[in-house]
């Protein structure tokens, strides 16, 4: 008996697609925060794009927008 790693991929994959644009708003607050503390803005808004990349729903709107 162990860990379905398969499993746990699909409901993550799962709840990134249900809850994509959730994630995308949390990640854009988190970084206005890390900047506000801490400075950086170029470097930490450049995470931030990196990060709200891999949101299979921002992937789609920018692919409809090329």
């Amino acid at each position: 008996m162990g860990i379905d790693f398969n499993q746990l991929r699909q409901q993550a994959e799962s709840l990134v697609e249900q809850h994509g644009d959730k994630i995308e708003q949390g990640v854009e607050k988190a970084g206005e925060l890390v900047k506000g503390k801490f400075g950086h803005e170029s470097q930490v808004d450049a995470v931030v794009d990196k990060i709200q990349d891999l949101i299979p729903d921002k992937q789609q709107n920018q692919g409809d927008q090329a």
